[in-house]
C-alpha cells in the first residue's frame, strides 16, 4: 500500500537519506575490496542482455532500501496498472498501452471492455501487406516504375524512433531501397532529400496522428507540390504518398487514399509509437518478419518487468540506481554511451523518451515539486567518439555523470581488428572512471612533479555496463522496452504523469501566433516582452 506522506518525508526516503551519508564517503575501490566477488554479484541477464551494475557507489542494503521505497510506494501495483489498460495518464484521462503493440494476439488488453489486440494485429496485418507489395516491386508510382526510395515525414515521436531504430538495424534493410526520414521544418532537411530523390521512384510516408502537426504537414506540402511539378499530375499523389493518421478527413483532402491510411490509437504517446504504424517505414526497410523479431523482443522485456520481483528487475534496477544518484548525489544528467555507430540515434531517441516523460514540476496531485529533482538531462555519443570529446570532463571534471556503457560481443559489420579495439575502450573507459589512478601511481610512472596533480584522476565516476552477443532486432526491441520502462519506475517513484507533455504544446501556440507577424507585409502591432518585439522588428529587417 502507498505511503500517505509526502515522498521526502517518507520513513523510507528519509531512511536512504541518512544511507547516502554513508556511502558518499566511499570509494569503489574500497566497495570492491571488501568482496572480491562483486563484479558477479552485481549483475543480472535478462534475454539477451547482460547487466552489471556492480561498479555503482550501491551496496546490499542499498538495493534494499531502494526496493522498499519501491514497495512503500506501490511499484508493483502501478506496473499493474499500466499492463490492465487503466487511465494512468490521468491529465489526458487515456491508458498508457505501447506495451499493447507488441502483444502477443492470444492475449487481451482491455481498455473500456473492449479488447485493443485485435486492432492491433490488423493494423499489422496492413502493414505487412503494403510492406510487401514495396520490397517486392509490386508497388508502382504513377508512370508504372516501382518504389526505390520511402521518405518519412514526421516529427518527435513519429521520426525519433523509426529513425533510430532504422540507423540500428540498417545491416538488415533492403539496399535496394533509400529510406530518408525527414523531420525538421527547416527547409534544407528536406530540400537535401529531394535534391537525389527521383520522384517517380519515391514514396511519402506522412507520419501525423492529427494530420495537422505544423511541421509534420509544412513538409509534407511542400513534397506534394515537388512532386505535383515533377510529375505534372495531381492524381500521382495517390500512388506516392500513405498516411500514418487517425483523421480520414485531413488525409483525403491532402489526396491520399485512406485505403492507404495506418491508424493508431490515444493510448500510443508518440514517444512510445515506433512498433506502432509510425514504424512503417521501418517495416518497409527490413521486411515483416525482422520487425516481428522486434516486437518479440520487446515482448521478453515486458513479461520480464511484469513479472520480475522488484529485486532483480533490470528496469527498475536501472530505474532505481538513477533515481538514486538523481535525488541523494544531486547528479542533474546521465549519458547515455553506445559502442555501436548503428546506435548513434539511440541517445537523441532517449532524450525525448525520458526528458519529454518525466521533465515535470508537478506531482499527479498538482503540487509543485520543490524539494526533489525529477527526470535527468540525457546525453551521449557514440564510442569511441565520445572519448575524443567529453569524457575528459567526466573523468576529471567536478560533476557527478553516471555513465550507460552500451556494447555487443559481435561487430554488426565486422571488419580486421577494429571491433576489439572498439570493445577494448568499452571495458577499460568504465574501470578508469570508477577506479581512476591516484598519486602513487602517478609518481611511479616517473611524472614530473608539475604534473602530478594534473594526472591524477580519482576514479569514484559510476557506469551501468550493458552487453549482448550482437544488435539484431529482438536486442534492440529488448533495449528500447528496458530503457521505457525504468522512464516508468522513475515516474512512479516521483509521483507524475510520465505520459504527458503541455509544456511541448505552449511553444507550438505561441508560435503559431508569431508566423503572420513574420510575414504581413505592414509591421504589425506586437504584442511581446521587448526583447521578443526587438528580436521579430529585427528578423523582418534583415529578411526583406
Amino acid at each position: 500500500m502507498a505511503v500517505e506522506n509526502y515522498l521526502v518525508e517518507s520513513p523510507d526516503w528519509l531512511a536512504l537519506n541518512e544511507h547516502h551519508q554513508e556511502m558518499a564517503q566511499c570509494h569503489l575501490s574500497d566497495l570492491f575490496r571488501q568482496n572480491p566477488n562483486r563484479g558477479t554479484d552485481l549483475s543480472l541477464e535478462v534475454g539477451d542482455w547482460y547487466l552489471d551494475y556492480s561498479k555503482n557507489l550501491i551496496t546490499r542494503r542499498t538495493l534494499a532500501l531502494l526496493v522498499k521505497l519501491a514497495e512503500a510506494l506501490g511499484l508493483a501495483g502501478r506496473i499493474e496498472q499500466m499492463f490492465a489498460g487503466q487511465r494512468i495518464n490521468i491529465t489526458e484521462n487515456r491508458s498508457v498501452l505501447h506495451v499493447a503493440l507488441r502483444a502477443s494476439e492470444d492475449q487481451e488488453i482491455l481498455v473500456d471492455g473492449l479488447n485493443v489486440v485485435p486492432a492491433v494485429h490488423q493494423v499489422l496485418s496492413q502493414m505487412r501487406a503494403f510492406s510487401r507489395r514495396v520490397r517486392s516491386g509490386d508497388w508502382f508510382g504513377i508512370t508504372g516504375k516501382p518504389i526505390r526510395r520511402v521518405v518519412n515525414i514526421g516529427i518527435g515521436g513519429s521520426d525519433l524512433g523509426p529513425a533510430m531504430a532504422y540507423e540500428a538495424l540498417k545491416s538488415f534493410s533492403d539496399r535496394r531501397l533509400t529510406v530518408n526520414f525527414v523531420s525538421n521544418i527547416d527547409s534544407t532537411h528536406l530540400a537535401e532529400v529531394l535534391r537525389v530523390a527521383d520522384p517517380e521512384e519515391t514514396l511519402f510516408v506522412v507520419c501525423s496522428k492529427t494530420f495537422t502537426t505544423q511541421e509534420t504537414l509544412t513538409n509534407a506540402r511542400s513534397a506534394r507540390a515537388w512532386l505535383v511539378d515533377a510529375l505534372g499530375s495531381v492524381g500521382a499523389v495517390k500512388h506516392h504518398f500513405v498516411a500514418v493518421s487517425t483523421n480520414a478527413e485531413e488525409v483525403t483532402k491532402f489526396g491520399i487514399d485512406t485505403a492507404n491510411m495506418f491508424g493508431f490509437w490515444d493510448w500510443v504517446g508518440g514517444r512510445y509509437s515506433y512498433e506502432s504504424a509510425v514504424g512503417l517505414a521501418l517495416m518497409v526497410a527490413i521486411g515483416p518478419e525482422r520487425f516481428d523479431e522486434l516486437l518479440e523482443g520487446s515482448r521478453l522485456m515486458d513479461v520480464h518487468f511484469r513479472t520480475a520481483p522488484l529485486e532483480r528487475n533490470m528496469p527498475v534496477l536501472m530505474g532505481l540506481i538513477g533515481l538514486w544518484y538523481n535525488n541523494f548525489f544531486n547528479a542533474e544528467s546521465i549519458a547515455v554511451l553506445p559502442y555501436s555507430q548503428a546506435l548513434g540515434r539511440f541517445p537523441a531517441y532517449l532524450q525525448q523518451l525520458d526528458m519529454e516523460s518525466n521533465g515535470k514540476s508537478v506531482d499527479l496531485k498538482g503540487r509543485a515539486i520543490d524539494d526533489y529533482q525529477t527526470g535527468p538531462i540525457v546525453w551521449g555519443e557514440p564510442g569511441t567518439n565520445g572519448q575524443h570529446a567529453f569524457y575528459q570532463l567526466i573523468h576529471q571534471g567536478t560533476t557527478m555523470i553516471p555513465c550507460d556503457f552500451i556494447g555487443f560481443a559481435q561487430a554488426t559489420d565486422p571488419l580486421g581488428e577494429h571491433h576489439d579495439l572498439l570493445m577494448s575502450n568499452f571495458f577499460a573507459q568504465p574501470e578508469a572512471m570508477a577506479f581512476g589512478k591516484s598519486e602513487v601511481e602517478v609518481r611511479a610512472d616517473g611524472v614530473k612533479e608539475a604534473q602530478v596533480e594534473h594526472r591524477i584522476m580519482h576514479g569514484y565516476h559510476t557506469t551501468n555496463s550493458l552487453l549482448a552477443r550482437k544488435l539484431t532486432p529482438s536486442s534492440l526491441g529488448q533495449l528500447v522496452a528496458l530503457y521505457e520502462h525504468k522512464v516508468f519506475v522513475q515516474g512512479a517513484i516521483w509521483n507524475i504523469n510520465s505520459f504527458d507533455q503541455w509544456g511541448v504544446e505552449l511553444g507550438k501556440v505561441l508560435a503559431k501566433r508569431i508566423v503572420p507577424e513574420l510575414t504581413s507585409e505592414e509591421l504589425p502591432d506586437l504584442g511581446h516582452d521587448s526583447s521578443t518585439n526587438a528580436l521579430i522588428s529585427r528578423y523582418r529587417k534583415l529578411k526583406a
